[in-house]
């Protein structure tokens, strides 16, 4: 591959349910030049999240920002060196990230990226623990679910990038916290060396059974990553005045009609005097700072730990964010571009 192109993966045709490899288009075009106050981004690494499942979904008035256009670079946060600068907020050396996309080099405003230190964690954590879904898990858990010591928690996904990130934070408010996740050694992941209390097997264990024993005085606060039959057994034992941060519904993302679900969710709110919330971790954009400084130093006292799922190339970026909605990946899903 000649040194001045640029491989870049765009979305070939909206999917019907799950995404197919034909649903995007690898293309070799030229490296981007910076524009005044813009720089140029050489990316080391790309995440791979469920939220962009919603971008490959024609426009809708329900959703909260625009999809990807047929055409268009497939969306994402990366990180990477700058390479040629017209900001005077960087340097050419500097590692920055934003939303570069799923692509080997790109141009952003200055003003849309963050500097990242190299000395204080992996760059891959920039788009992981100490990015989006670090902040997703920080101030979804504090400000939404607001936790007190002594709370039954349980987590969706919980080994994921988001819900491991949410158990230890629950675990370091003083909370006991069950993991629902989807293979015998994921639950092991989370009980054995993040420090769930308990773990589900959403796959081999009846879940609605498994939760009433191991919570016999309801649920105070459950962090729904998933949507689906696990919500419905996490609602169904919600504890009086129990609380329901919706996060993400991956367990619907590829479905092609309306879901059917059970119709007592507005009973069970009723009479258990319970709450469920949904947010966006762009509500709290004016305060990344604070929530990465926190998550920082929780990872260099130890407490806080995570796992990076790293795949080789971009090239297999498509085949990686397939697996990454069957649940095929173990800990934040990043692709090593360069």
């Amino acid at each position: 591959m000649p040194e001045d192109t640029n491989r870049n993966w765009t979305l070939a045709a909206r999917p019907d349910g799950a995404p197919k490899l034909t649903d995007f288009k690898l293309n070799v075009s030229s490296i981007p030049k910076p524009g005044p106050g813009e720089v140029l981004i050489a990316t080391r690494y790309h995440s791979l999240d469920p939220y962009m499942r919603g971008r490959m979904n024609p426009p809708t008035p329900a959703s909260y920002t625009a999809p990807v256009p047929i055409g268009g670079v497939m969306e994402s946060d990366s990180v990477g060196e700058v390479i040629e600068s017209n900001s005077e907020l960087f340097n050419v050396g500097d590692i920055a990230m934003g939303k570069i996309g799923w692509q080997e080099y790109g141009v952003l405003d200055g003003r849309n990226a963050r500097k990242v230190d190299p000395n204080a964690a992996p760059i891959s954590t920039s788009v992981g623990v100490l990015g989006m879904p670090g902040l997703t898990a920080y101030f979804g858990l504090f400000e939404v679910g607001r936790p007190i010591a002594g709370d039954t928690v349980v987590v969706s996904a919980a080994s994921g990038a988001v819900g491991a990130v949410v158990g230890q934070l629950a675990k370091i408010n003083g909370c006991r916290v069950i993991g629902v996740a989807g293979s015998d050694d994921k639950v092991s992941y989370v009980v054995d060396e993040l420090g769930f209390d308990a773990g589900i097997n959403y796959k081999t264990e009846d879940v609605p059974e498994r939760m009433a024993a191991l919570c016999p005085d309801g649920v105070n606060l459950y962090w729904d990553n998933v949507g689906g039959p696990i919500t419905d057994a996490a609602v169904d034992n919600l504890a009086i005045g129990g609380r329901a941060v919706i996060c993400g519904q991956i367990a619907l993302y590829n479905a092609t009609s309306p879901p059917q679900g059970p119709r007592n969710i507005a009973r069970m709110l009723l009479t258990r005097r319970a709450r469920m919330q949904g947010f966006l971790v762009f509500q709290y954009a004016d305060r990344y700072e604070e929530g990465l400084d926190r998550l920082a130093s929780w990872i260099r006292d130890g407490s806080l730990k995570y796992r990076e799922d790293i795949v080789e190339g971009i090239e297999n970026s498509p085949s990686a964010f397939i697996g990454l909605l069957e649940g095929a990946n173990f800990g934040k899903l990043v692709i090593k571009v360069s």
